[in-house]
C-alpha cells in the first residue's frame, strides 16, 4: 500500500520532531515516523533528567560547602527523590503521549514504527510505503556506542538510559569513558555516596577540550572521591549475577555493583535503507551540505550528520532545514562557534577551537588564561571556585577562534565568549569592552591581557 504525502521525516528526535512540526503548521501534509519515544534522547535520558540528577548531587556538594563561610551544615543523601522527579516531572514514566499530542495538534499525522527508505522520496513502515512530494527529513539520532570488549555484551551493563531508570543508587560504579556523560553521571553518583571509578584510554578526560579543562575535571573528582583511571583500556567484562569485574590491559582487575558504558554515540545507516538513495551504509554519519541537503528531495537534521550530539545542534539544523524545504531565504550552517557544555561541578563550557586544533589548522595562535578564584567574584564565591577561562586567537586576524569557560555558571559565562567567536568580534573591541564587577565573566577581561 502506498501513500502520497508532501513530507516524511523518518525519526522523530529533537531534531525531526522541531522540522516536522514546523511543517505540519504550515498547513503540509507531513508523516512523522518514530520506533521509540518522540522528542529523542535528550528529554528521556539526556539533557534534561541528567541535569535534575546533577542538580541534586550539587546541592549535596554545596551543604558540604557551608562549614567555614556560613556555620555547619549536616546533610543526608536520598536518591528516592531524584528518581521520582525524573519520573514525573521529566519522562512521564518514559511516555511520549504528550511530546505525540503536540506534534498532531499541529496538524502532523504521527506513525509508530521503524520505517526504512525505499527509494528516492520513499519511506516505508509496516507494510505502508508513503512517497513525498516535497521532502523526506532523516533525523534518526545516534544511540550509546558499544564497545568490543571481550565480554561486555553478554553482562548487564548500563548506558545513561539505565543510568538515569535507576529508582536505586548502587553501592559502587565504575565508568568506562572520560567524555562529558560519564563523567557528569560519575560525579554525580558518587555525591550521592556510590564508590565510584572512571577507565579512560586517553591520556585525559574530555579528551577532545583543552588540557586545562581535563586537568581541572580530574582534580574535581578526584576531589569527591573519585578513582580516575587515565590511559588505562578495559579489555574484558565479567558478571557473576552480582557484581561486575573488568579487567585493565596492565593485569588489574576493578569490581563494581553496576558498569556503566559511555564512549560516545554512533548511528547505525544500514538499518535505514540508505543504499536505495545512493548513500554509504557503512558511513558513521550522513554527509550533508550547507543547507543540510542529503539528496535529491532529502535532508537530514541531528546527530546523524556527525556535528556533534547536541540538542542545540540539532535544533539549529532544524531552523535551517525547514527554511530549505520551504524555499525560504536564511544563512547556511555554521559550526565555527559551536557551544558545548559539560556540567559538572566546576561546569565547563567551550566554544570554537581548542589551542591544539586552532594550530593543527594553520593558525598563528595566541592565548590568554585566567584563573576564576584569582578574579573578585571567585574570590567571594571561595568554596568550589576552581575554574579557567582560555582564550584562543588568531593573531593575524585579531579575532577569537575558540575559548574555555570552566568554573561556577561556566556554561553561563560562555555565552559572551560564543558572541565573540561566532560574531569574529576584534580582540581589540572585546580588550575595551565594561565587564561588570565583581562577576565572574569579568576573568575574560583577565584573560585579555594574558594573551599574547
Amino acid at each position: 500500500m502506498s501513500e502520497q504525502v508532501d513530507v516524511v521525516v523518518l525519526g522523530l528526535g529533537v531534531g525531526g520532531e522541531a522540522v516536522a512540526g514546523a511543517l505540519a503548521e504550515t498547513g503540509l501534509n507531513v508523516v512523522g515516523i518514530e520506533g521509540r519515544l518522540v522528542g529523542g534522547e535528550c528529554p528521556y535520558w539526556g539533557c534534561v533528567p541528567s541535569k535534575m540528577a546533577i542538580r541534586a548531587a550539587d546541592l549535596l556538594a554545596e551543604a558540604g560547602r557551608v562549614d567555614g563561610m556560613a556555620g555547619h551544615a549536616e546533610v543526608t543523601p536520598n536518591w528516592e527523590p531524584v528518581a521520582t522527579r525524573i519520573r514525573d516531572e521529566a519522562t512521564d514514566d518514559w511516555n511520549d503521549q504528550v511530546a505525540v499530542d503536540r506534534f498532531t495538534g499541529k496538524g502532523g499525522r504521527f506513525v509508530r514504527g521503524w520505517g526504512r527508505l525505499a527509494g528516492p522520496g520513499r519511506v516505508e513502515v509496516d507494510g505502508t510505503t508513503y512517497e513525498a512530494r516535497r521532502a523526506v527529513v532523516i533525523g534518526t539520532g545516534a544511540a550509546p556506542a558499544k564497545p568490543p570488549i571481550d565480554g561486555l555484551a553478554d553482562t548487564p551493563y548500563w548506558t545513561n538510559r539505565e543510568a538515569l531508570e535507576a529508582k536505586e543508587l548502587p553501592g559502587s560504579l565504575l565508568v568506562i569513558g572520560g567524555g562529558a556523560v560519564g563523567i557528569e553521571l560519575a560525579q554525580a553518583f558518587a555525591r550521592f555516596g556510590a564508590q565510584v571509578g572512571i577507565v579512560e584510554s586517553s591520556g585525559g578526560l574530555l579528551s577532545r577540550e583543552e588540557p586545562e579543562a581535563s586537568e581541572l575535571a580530574a582534580a574535581a573528582l578526584r576531589a569527591d572521591g573519585i578513582d580516575v583511571r587515565l590511559g588505562a583500556h578495559a579489555v574484558a567484562v565479567r558478571h557473576d549475577g552480582e557484581r561486575f569485574t573488568v579487567t585493565l590491559d596492565d593485569g588489574v582487575d576493578l569490581g563494581a555493583e553496576r558498569l556503566l558504558v559511555a564512549v560516545g554515540r554512533h548511528s547505525d545507516l544500514s538499518a535505514l535503507g540508505v543504499d536505495t538513495v545512493g548513500l554509504d551504509p557503512t558511513a558513521r554519519q550522513v554527509e550533508v551540505d550547507e543547507h543540510l541537503r542529503a539528496g535529491e528531495r532529502l535532508w537530514a537534521v541531528g546527530d546523524v550528520t556527525g556535528h556533534g550530539a547536541f540538542t542545540h545542534v540539532a535544533t539549529y539544523q532544524a531552523d535551517i532545514v525547514v527554511r530549505d524545504i520551504l524555499g525560504e531565504d536564511g544563512p547556511p550552517a555554521d559550526y565555527r562557534a559551536l557551544p558545548r557544555v559539560t556540567f559538572t561541578d566546576p561546569e565547563i563550557g567551550a566554544v570554537g577551537l581548542t589551542e591544539a586544533q586552532a594550530r593543527d589548522a594553520g593558525v598563528r595562535v595566541e592565548t590568554g588564561l585566567a584563573q576564576v578564584r584569582s578574579t573578585a567574584r571567585g574570590w567571594i564565591h571561595k568554596a568550589g571556585n576552581d575554574g579557567v577561562i582560555k582564550l584562543v586567537a588568531d593573531a593575524d586576524a585579531g579575532i577569537l577562534v575558540g575559548a574555555t569557560s570552566a568554573g561556577p555558571t561556566g556554561g553561563e559565562v560562555l555565552g559572551a565568549l560564543a558572541v565573540a567567536v561566532h560574531g569574529r568580534v576584534p580582540v581589540e573591541t572585546l580588550r575595551h569592552m565594561i565587564y561588570a564587577y565583581p562577576t565572574i565573566h569579568r576573568g575574560i577581561q583577565d584573560a585579555l591581557r594574558d594573551l599574547g
